[in-house]
């Protein structure tokens, strides 16, 4: 039986990576904004608006992702700033994977910007690992524009590990056999899921690198993390058993999730989120013309543990107002009201093509009046279809600046209101832009 090689490719600098290669090659733009200190923001007039990706010049004045823009412009006045292009990202991040996937039909996808490939058992087709990845590496750089990092080894958890050294645009191995050369002098918090709340705790214990941590005692580390300090444990070990799982051809649920942008700490912000994801994931279940009767809610704290619940419905619906009433308990059921939470997600399964619903004496609910909500759904996708998704809003949200649809990048396709480019894009047009 061949050995298993899975490779983990990385897009570098995604967000800014597109938009650059976009502007040069279809727009016709002098300036590549990969060669200048130049940055994916939001609105700089707002103090909220937080740095989603940076060049490499921008990189040396010190300018990091996820701080906010304001100080970003401290560091570096002449700073170029460019918006998000959430509808060209989903594109590119489709042309993306399209190119794996000529590679090894095995694909998972695990970010908008990053995929697992299993190569295992293609050696005659591609060569040995590392000769492989070269030329994925190339294609891409080739036919799209961008570059990426790939890391190879025999799981997937170290696959990601050797991803993430030197970038850009370069190649790695990390096999079991290389672990305690390459990954354990490296701090510990380069190891995947290891947060800065898990490293203090992790240096109180004197663990300061990943080998530290992989020659630990893991009935101490579970006694002073619980789960979460066995999973690193093995992790540091370099032992991963999941297997990469494509997608499947046809969608078994709708979901939305959002990274916030700061620690969730009350049931009020947390329920707010719920109602802004619930509003895109219904929507788009109605014009699917699908229908649900299980509701299941993710959440990450802020030290990257993840937990789910889920519950069935005494009924199929695509109303906005009766899912998020049931996301609500069931998050309401699952959280102790103490951890931060970093991550929410809602999905909807068990689907049908037709509602149903059960209606008795304490469901304070006629058929008529489920009419009326369901028509009114109908009226208010059909005017944000046209006018924008900020036409209406709920007055739950009235006095928040930020997004009342939220998760999912492609805004521009939830609203309608797209530029006449994205679809038609060819790959080729997106083309070394070195």
């Amino acid at each position: 039986m061949a050995e298993r090689v899975i490779f983990h490719v990385d897009a570098n600098s995604a967000f800014l990576s597109w938009s650059a290669a976009y502007r040069v090659k279809v727009l016709g733009e002098a300036l590549d904004l990969r060669t200048v200190p130049s940055v994916v923001a939001g609105d700089r007039e707002s103090r909220h608006s937080i740095i989603l990706a940076k060049s490499a010049p921008a990189k040396k004045f010190g300018i990091q992702t996820g701080e906010p823009l304001f100080q970003a412009l401290e560091k570096c006045p002449d700073l170029k700033i460019v918006e998000p292009d959430y509808s060209l990202y989903v594109e590119c991040s489709r042309h993306f994977v399209e190119v794996l996937r000529t590679f090894s039909p095995v694909v998972e996808q695990y970010s908008i910007d990053e995929a697992w490939v299993d190569m295992t058992g293609t050696a005659r087709l591609f060569g040995p690992p590392v000769i492989a990845a070269d030329a994925l590496r190339r294609k891409v750089l080739d036919e799209l524009g961008f570059t990426v990092n790939v890391g190879i080894s025999s799981n997937k958890l170290l696959a990601k590990m050797a991803g993430d050294f030197e970038k850009p645009n370069k190649v790695h191995t990390l096999f079991p056999e290389e672990v305690a050369a390459k990954m354990w002098p490296l701090p510990v918090r380069d190891l995947f899921l290891v947060g800065g709340a898990t490293e203090r705790k992790l240096r109180l214990l004197g663990i300061c690198t990943i080998g530290d941590l992989a020659k630990a005692d893991p009935a101490l580390l579970r006694r002073k993390l619980g789960k979460h300090g066995e999973t690193i444990w093995h992790y540091a070990n370099g032992r991963n058993a999941e297997l990469v799982t494509p997608e499947p051809a046809e969608a078994k649920g709708f979901g939305n999730s959002v990274t916030t942008a700061k620690d969730v700490t009350s049931a009020e912000e947390a329920h707010q989120v719920l109602l802004s994801l619930m509003e895109t994931a219904a929507m788009r279940m109605r014009r699917e013309g699908k229908y649900g009767s299980c509701i299941t809610v993710h959440l990450r704290t802020n030290e990257f543990r993840y937990f789910s619940h889920q519950s069935r419905l005494s009924c199929a619906t695509n109303i906005t107002r009766e899912l998020y009433r049931q996301a609500v308990r069931v998050f309401d059921e699952m959280w102790d009201r103490k951890t931060p939470l970093r991550q929410v997600g809602v999905q909807i399964t068990q689907l049908s093509d037709r509602p149903y619903q059960q209606y008795d004496l304490f469901s304070g609910m006629t058929p008529q009046q489920y009419e009326r909500k369901m028509r009114l759904d109908e009226t208010v996708d059909a005017l944000r279809d046209r006018f924008g998704e900020d036409i209406l809003r709920r007055a739950k949200f009235a006095n928040d600046p930020g997004g009342h649809m939220a998760g999912g990048l492609d805004r521009a396709r939830r609203t309608g209101i797209t530029k006449p480019i994205p679809d038609e894009i060819p790959r080729n047009r997106l083309t070394n832009s070195r």
